[in-house]
């Protein structure tokens, strides 16, 4: 059974102003819409309208018990979509947020969109399998991962962030932002967290990708030990026609906030 969606309110989505075409950000997990705090500014300089939200069980947003199947989560941002009357709107992805965007497409069409971002995206299908052998998540991993969180949040977040933030050890973030998004993770609720996790990690999207027509951007960090980038971005980029492709060199999963200047750079100029 799919959860009802939820409202607007109900997902803190905030409309941070902006009269041009709008961008709306889709946090990764499992943080929140704050986690866009280095492109806002950006975008709305730019003359973009800019809304992100947090996904259901996140940040600020309603805390439900079930609702974590990315059909229901593509209907969280159709229903925001909707209440808000957007068109000519660019979504922009982030990690889990990416399957969001694959989803909303063909769940709900592209008649609200003018083009599609996937940055550090967990599509095509991450778990590896016999169908899907290029899967970059292997069933131990997500299994390991799984139990470090239901052992304890304490340990697993700052961990999961410090790897969020590193590329082979070395740290890219500031203690300053490693605290923030480590405050982000913890205002997660556990079975959101916990739900959210297994459905990005084992959502095929690849015929969701088949149903993309609008103008694509995949954006990925060449050092991301998260969702690598051979098993996961330029597969996006080879699944749709006409994508373009932008790699970041030298970083790792959050390069929207370690590489905020190049990301931001992109994410500009694709929009123009």
């Amino acid at each position: 059974m799919t959860a009802a969606p939820l409202g607007p309110g109900q997902l803190n989505a905030i409309d941070h102003g902006g009269s041009g075409r709008p961008v709306v950000l889709i946090h990764g997990w499992p943080l929140s819409g704050k986690a866009w705090e280095k492109q806002v500014p950006a975008l709305i300089a730019a003359g973009h309208r800019v809304i992100t939200y947090d996904r259901r069980g996140f940040g600020l947003a309603e805390k439900p018990t079930e609702g974590f199947d990315y059909d229901t989560l593509a209907a969280d941002l159709d229903a925001i979509l909707t209440a808000m009357d957007l068109r000519d709107v660019t979504l922009v992805g982030f990690s889990m947020g990416g399957g969001e965007v694959a989803r909303y497409i063909r769940n709900h069409g592209e008649d609200r969109l003018r083009a599609a971002v996937f940055a550090s995206a967990v599509t095509p299908c991450l778990m590896q399998s016999e169908n899907n052998p290029d899967g970059p998540l292997t069933k131990e991993a997500a299994g390991e991962m799984e139990q470090g969180l239901r052992d304890g949040r304490d340990a697993f977040f700052p961990q999961f962030v410090e790897n969020f933030y590193s590329v082979d050890g070395d740290l890219k973030a500031s203690a300053e932002e490693c605290e923030q998004a480590v405050t982000l993770c913890n205002q997660s609720d556990q079975s959101a967290a916990l739900g959210c996790m297994e459905a990005f990690g084992t959502t095929d999207f690849r015929e969701d990708l088949e149903a993309v027509r609008v103008p694509v951007l995949v954006i990925h960090g060449d050092c991301d030990a998260i969702v690598p980038l051979e098993g996961s971005g330029a597969r996006t980029y080879h699944a749709i026609p006409d994508s373009q492709f932008f790699t970041i060199k030298g970083a790792p999963h959050g390069c929207n906030v370690t590489h905020s200047e190049e990301f931001n750079i992109a994410l500009l100029e694709f929009l123009r």
